[in-house]
């Protein structure tokens, strides 16, 4: 078997084994240090702090009142500090497929919660690339089940596609933000494409994630990417900085930001650079292109740009959008850098015609004014305006 088969073939079983044992003895050297807010830590246990293992902080990403899912969530302490961002009106899942990391997570849950005043953290048993498989509700399900011939795994197939559609661990669009912290780059390369899909299916329109991983500025070789303790310990299976990125704008996401890009490399091997970023990333809003008269100017400073759905926007020119764009510029990343105009009368979405969003348009100030628009300023010339 080539090297390439076997880098394929192996890495969840060497991911497995090293988080194993990282749940049971610290290993400092598993990622790269990670500073956090102390306010958030005082309440998690040490035996949580001693065993995080991640190359940065998305929880800066995350507001009040939010559902947030932790992909990857390990020990806890991601959620744990979560828990506090988003309040007793929100809601944090972590989701792990190591056993002894979630005992290690749910062993403090009610120590966390009587801290706090309240409860909302929960932990799941899954495959971040399967959102929809809860895998001990599986083995509840499967529990009498032998698996001796074809016609036994046969049925354990239709039982997990049984729970997928019947109790999804994640459901459909029921997520705010997702977060994740150096855990990307451990899924195997044949799963990522599902990995994307499975993030921009459970998050709510416009939802967004807020991912922490480590890249290389260099395409990695295939000795690297074959070496066990390099793929468990988040080197050999990270993303070309450029590539992340590109993955989610190919997944569909909107907005694509490298929020944070640490200068010094964490790692240099073979003169390539590992290091650590943080990317922020949206769910498109959804629904039709309404004409309801409005209008964006890019402010500057580049003479235009566009965005990941390929509207453009000359600087200082009044770009007609639909109501679902105009909308979405309003939110981060996007607002600080476009003027808004709306429509002098307003144009109730229900009964505005279609708008062709692919063919943008200069928009006239009459279509926004009005052709009847006549009045006058009340400046009185005393430096007003």
């Amino acid at each position: 078997m080539s090297q390439r088969q076997t880098s394929v073939a192996l890495p969840e079983t060497w991911v497995d084994q090293r988080y194993q044992s990282a749940a049971r003895t610290t290993e400092p050297a598993l990622c790269c240090p990670v500073s956090y807010d102390a306010r958030y830590l005082e309440v998690i246990p040490p035996e949580i702090l001693e065993k995080d293992y991640g190359c940065g902080d998305p929880t800066s990403f995350v507001e009040r009142g939010e559902t947030v899912l932790d992909l990857g969530s390990g020990a806890g302490k991601l959620c744990y500090i979560l828990a506090q961002v988003v309040g007793p009106q929100g809601k944090v899942i972590g989701v792990d497929r190591n056993s002894e990391m979630l005992a290690l997570a749910r062993k403090y849950q009610d120590q966390v919660a009587r801290q706090l005043g309240y409860a909302n953290v929960t932990f799941r048993c899954g495959i971040i690339q399967d959102l929809k498989l809860d895998l001990e509700r599986l083995a509840q399900a499967t529990a009498g089940l032998t698996l001796n011939g074809p016609e036994d795994w046969l049925e354990l197939r239709r039982r997990e596609e049984q729970l997928r559609n019947e109790e999804p661990m994640i459901p459909d669009a029921s997520v705010d933000c997702i977060v994740s912290n150096c855990v990307l780059n451990l899924v195997r390369p044949q799963d990522r494409d599902q990995l994307f899909a499975e993030m921009l299916r459970v998050l709510r329109p416009g939802g967004r994630v807020a991912i922490s991983d480590i890249v290389s500025d260099e395409d990695v070789p295939d000795h690297i990417r074959s070496d066990p303790e390099l793929w468990s310990g988040c080197i050999a299976g990270v993303y070309r900085e450029d590539e992340f990125l590109e993955a989610f704008r190919k997944a569909g996401f909107v907005g694509v930001t490298l929020a944070r890009y640490t200068e010094k490399p964490w790692r240099v091997i073979e003169g390539i650079e590992f290091r650590s970023v943080t990317v922020v990333a949206y769910k498109p809003e959804g629904g039709p292109c309404l004409d309801c008269n409005q209008a964006v100017i890019y402010k500057g400073p580049f003479q235009q740009v566009s965005d990941d759905e390929g509207h453009r926007y000359p600087r200082g020119k009044r770009v007609a959008v639909c109501e679902k764009t105009f909308r979405m510029l309003q939110r981060s990343p996007y607002r600080d850098h476009f003027v808004f105009i709306e429509p002098r009368q307003p144009v109730d979405p229900a009964g505005a015609p279609p708008f062709p969003c692919h063919r943008p348009t200069i928009r006239h100030p009459r279509e926004t004014k009005g052709e009847s628009y006549r009045e006058t300023s009340d400046c009185t010339g005393t430096g007003c305006c």
